[in-house]
């Protein structure tokens, strides 16, 4: 099966050996996101909210590229430096998503890349 890279010009590049989405039969893998500000290369300042502001800015760029939309998501994977910010995490993720919402699971981790508080990835319907 041939796997197809997906990368947009509005994100800074990834921090590792890997790619920002990539293509796999009829899904579309996308790697986690944090909220690095693509101007910068730096988190977006102001904690888990602003943190998840940008990352949702970062996905939706990546959606992008790839020809789709929070709607064509199919699974999201939310990991949480505090479980505490649950809440807060969901009322910025409710304004990216709509019903039918995509299948989710968040989980609380000890540590994050970049010191992020939060990252998200993504399977999406190619």
């Amino acid at each position: 099966m041939t796997i197809e890279t997906i990368r947009s010009e509005a994100l800074s590049p990834p921090v590792g050996p890997f790619s920002p989405a990539v293509r796999s039969g009829d899904l579309l893998f996308f790697s986690g996101q944090v909220g690095q500000d693509p101007a910068t290369g730096e988190l977006a300042p102001g904690g888990v909210e602003a943190e998840a502001r940008q990352l949702l800015r970062n996905l939706e760029a990546l959606l992008g590229a790839a020809g789709r939309t929070f709607g064509d998501v199919a699974k999201a994977n939310v990991y949480l430096t505090a479980i505490g910010d649950f809440a807060a995490v969901n009322a910025i993720y409710a304004q990216a998503f709509a019903a039918p919402f995509p299948a989710r699971t968040t989980v609380a981790v000890a540590a994050l890349p970049l010191g992020a508080a939060i990252e998200i990835e993504l399977v999406v319907q190619a």
